[in-house]
This record gives C-alpha cells, sequence and structure tokens, in this order.
C-alpha cells in the first residue's frame, strides 16, 4: 500500500498532522507503538480500580485556546471540557493564597497594591488572544503575522522570569508567578523564561485552565475519530524501529524526538544532520504520583478547593532555588509542585464519595530517586491532614516516564530543554525547523517550535510545511 503521508506516534501532534494532511485530501497512515492512541493525554486505573488517573498531562489551557484544535470539530467526537471555578491558586504560608481567576477584575483585586501592575502586563492582550496566539505557537519569522503587538508581547516575554516578577512588589503576586513560569522547567535566571508564565496567566483569563471529563486521553480520542472520518488509518501495536518498516509514502513525519530519529532514520540522514539532532539537549525530568483519596486534599485556602490547578513551593524565592537546584543535578528537599484535582468537578474520575489526586515535581534528568516524601510533605505543608486522606498512591520517577512515553528522554516531558539557544531552532533549523533537510522528512514532536504542551501546533506547522514541499498541489 502507497500513502501520501506516514506518521510515526499518535500523540496530540502526530494527530494534528495527520488531520491537517487528511484535510488536504491526502492519505495518511499513523503507527503508533502502544495498544491506544494518546501519547502523553492518556488516561488509567493506576491505583484502584474506578479512579481514573491523567498519567502525564492533566490541565489544558494550551489545547482550548490552541489555534488549529478548536478549528476541529472535537465536540461532536466525544470531547467535553469542565472549567473549574477558579483556574488556578498558589497557597503561600503567612497569608492568602495567590489566585488568578477568569474575571481580571477579581484577580488584580486579589493582587492588592499589585494589581494595578498586573493589570497593565495583561489587559492589553486579553481581547486581542485569539490573534496573537497564532504568532507565538509558532515557528520563528521575521514578520510575524500581528508585528507590533508581538513586539509588545515579546519585551516581557523575552526576559528571565526573574527579572519579570521583580515588577511585583509583594511576594503573593511574585510567588503566583513564579508557579506559572515553572512550568517550563528551567531556572528563573535564564532569558525568555517569563514567556511560559505570560502565556499561562493570560490563558486563565481567557480560555481559562479547563480538563477533560473522564479524562485527558478523551482529547486525543477525539482526534482519532475525526481524522479516521476524513479517511486516515491508524495501525496501534505498531512500533517502528526503522524506516524500512513502513509502508512507501511521500513523506515521512516523526513524532519523535531527536534520540529516536537517529535510531529510526539515522543512517538516512545526512553526517550535519545527525550532528544537530546528537547535540540536541533535553531538559530536566519530573517524578509524578497519583493519589486515590477518601476524601477531598484539605487545603487550609478557602478558594484552594474550588481551583483545578495548585501550585506549591511557597515563595517566588523558593521556588527559584527549587528549579535551579534541580538544574545542576541536585534534588530540592522542598520542590516546586503541581497538584491538579479533577474529581472535584469530574464524579467520573472516581468512585462515589472518593477523589483523584494528581501530583508531580521537577527532578534532574534520568533521576530514579523517590520523591514521593517530598512531595507529600509540600502537600501536608499547605493541607495539614493530606496524609489520612490517602488510599493508596502510584509513583513513576523518570525511567517509568521513559518507559511509558519514548518521547520522554530521562523524563523530559517537554521535548528538550526550553533555553533561548532551542527555542525557536528547535531541533533541525531555524527558517523550517521541521523539515530534515535533502529528505522527505519531518518532525513534527514537541521537539520542535512552540514546544512541549497539548496544543497540536507543533504537529500542524510541520504538517504545513510538507503541503508546501511535498505537496504543492493537493488532491
Amino acid at each position: 500500500m502507497t500513502y501520501d503521508a506516514t506518521i510515526i506516534g499518535s500523540g496530540p501532534n502526530g494527530l494534528a498532522a495527520a488531520i491537517r494532511l487528511a484535510q488536504k485530501g491526502l492519505s495518511v497512515k499513523v503507527f503508533e507503538k502502544g495498544d491506544t492512541v494518546g501519547g502523553g493525554t492518556r488516561t488509567k486505573e493506576l491505583t484502584q480500580p474506578g479512579f481514573h488517573h491523567d498519567i502525564c498531562s492533566a490541565i489544558h489551557p494550551l489545547a482550548k485556546a490552541s489555534p488549529f484544535l478548536k478549528t476541529l470539530p472535537l465536540e461532536e467526537y466525544g470531547l467535553e471540557w469542565i472549567q473549574p471555578k477558579v483556574p488556578v491558586a498558589h497557597p503561600l504560608d503567612d497569608q492568602p493564597a495567590g489566585v488568578l481567576f477568569r474575571s481580571l477584575d477579581e484577580t488584580v483585586a486579589r493582587f492588592e497594591n499589585d494589581g494595578a501592575t498586573y493589570r497593565k502586563l495583561v489587559d492589553p492582550f486579553l481581547n486581542k488572544w485569539n490573534d496573537l496566539l497564532p504568532d507565538i505557537l509558532a515557528p520563528f519569522s521575521l514578520l510575524p503575522n500581528h508585528p507590533f503587538l508581538m513586539a509588545r508581547f515579546g519585551l516581557n516575554a523575552l526576559r528571565s522570569a526573574e527579572g519579570f516578577a521583580r515588577r511585583f512588589e509583594t511576594s503573593r503576586a511574585r510567588a503566583t508567578f513564579a508557579g506559572l513560569a515553572a512550568h517550563g522547567i528551567m531556572p528563573f535566571d535564564e532569558t525568555a523564561t517569563a514567556a511560559i508564565g505570560l502565556v499561562l496567566g493570560i490563558s486563565a483569563h481567557t480560555v481559562g485552565w479547563p480538563y477533560p471529563k473522564g479524562g485527558s486521553h478523551q482529547i486525543t480520542k477525539a482526534m482519532a475519530k475525526y481524522f479516521q472520518s476524513l479517511g486516515g488509518e491508524i495501525e496501534t501495536n505498531a512500533e517502528i524501529t526503522s524506516l524500512d518498516e513502513l509502508p512507501k509514502s511521500s513523506a515521512i513525519f516523526f513524532n519523535n524526538t531527536p534520540q529516536q530519529i537517529l535510531n529510526i532514520a539515522g543512517n538516512r540522514l545526512s553526517s550535519g544532520c545527525q550532528k544537530k539532532l546528537r547535540d540536541f539537549e533535553y531538559g530536566s525530568g519530573v517524578f509524578k504520583l497519583d493519589f486515590a483519596l477518601s476524601d477531598p486534599i484539605p487545603w487550609k485556602d478557602d478558594l484552594c478547593p474550588k481551583a483545578g490547578t495548585v501550585h506549591l513551593g511557597g515563595t517566588f524565592e523558593e521556588i527559584a532555588t527549587a528549579e535551579k537546584q534541580t538544574a545542576n543535578g541536585r534534588h530540592p528537599e522542598k520542590p516546586y509542585v503541581l497538584v491538579a484535582q479533577q474529581s472535584l468537578a469530574d464524579e467520573s474520575r472516581a468512585p462515589s464519595g472518593k477523589h483523584t489526586g494528581w501530583a508531580y515535581c521537577h527532578v534532574p534528568n534520568g533521576s530514579t530517586k523517590d520523591m514521593t516524601e517530598p512531595i507529600v510533605n509540600q502537600i501536608e505543608r499547605f493541607a495539614p491532614g493530606f496524609r489520612d486522606c490517602i488510599i493508596d498512591q502510584h509513583a513513576m520517577n523518570t525511567k517509568a516516564m521513559q518507559t511509558y512515553n519514548s518521547n520522554y528522554i530521562g523524563g523530559d516531558i517537554n521535548g528538550g530543554r526550553a533555553d533561548i539557544t532551542q527555542l525557536f531552532t528547535r531541533p533541525a533549523g531555524l527558517f523550517d525547523p521541521y523539515h530534515i533537510p535533502d529528505s522527505n522528512m519531518y518532525i513534527c514532536s514537541s521537539s520542535t517550535p512552540p514546544g512541549g504542551g497539548v496544543h497540536g501546533m507543533c504537529g500542524y506547522h510541520a504538517a504545513e510545511s510538507a503541503l508546501k514541499k511535498e505537496f504543492r498541489t493537493p488532491k
């Protein structure tokens, strides 16, 4: 059988590329080594029967806002979004939590002395976010679609998180921003580490921080069904270890990171390309915990139970220290911890009256250290009595994460270190980071711009690159 395109990997980016090509009338087949599609969006009963845990990604502001995914009729294929009453909360030891509400006015009031500063930083982009986001979630361009708006955003986004946080006077506002910026899994003194904090903060007021009813797997299950409705094919339990195992096709797409691409196609790549892929740097990893709980997490702050996501770690300085230690190969005693509590608004996640808890912290790449106690201690710090709620728990260190998803090299869930040297050029080049030079091969994973996150834009842009190069006259 001959196809226009074959795609290795069925995560959100692989499926996004597949859908975009199929929309143009091309014949496309996706190969997935697992027994189901999903990549980083699978949901399983990891602890006890009836408790449904998101194995990796859990909360999805970028999926909801994605310029490509929002054009797809995924709701017709089973995707249903749940919006928590509060997008994100950040409890502190000695004062009320920092909180981002959907309402900018409520958020500004919560920040008190820093309210006016926060409004000045965020408000100019709220009504224009749909116009700006396609430029942000895109490869480098000398002429973005909205150059002046992008320039205004970039003046702040290219700053370090440390420098950006100096704009705030209060520890509450600084800590809240630290929780957002730490999603980038980078030390706060690095250039452009303010970017992810800004994107996630603005998203809270535009699309919220929603999650799918029934689990994150609902996103890719809906994408797969839509792709198949366009005539696309998916083969599961099909691990590709060599290009010789693929059927003939005009274009080949890798929803893989550089290390895997070298393993699969190294002998077909130029020496220069091989060196570039070998030099690609992976970032810090994660240690993941899932909890089966007898009761909701007993937060001290009364707004935390209303939040879909809770950031733990204390002050800006505490979180900055933890992220620096991780980047330097150390394990923080008080790590930054991400917590999601989907069962509070989604009864399908746990048996009646019971709840799930989702949490991870950052660790050095390849770490095998058990971080259960540091994570539980951080939750207990802001929710005394949490230990008594634990019925069961399931842990995954960086090796377990990589076994689950081979894209997570050393536990790196972002597809590579997102520093300024790799932010726009990852991994193949500056002006077309998706196309492998002198070949019919393309990279559509989170190792390409705009990087990690369930947004499908890496796959979309890779497909657009191929449509220009391989399929100038689509069927």
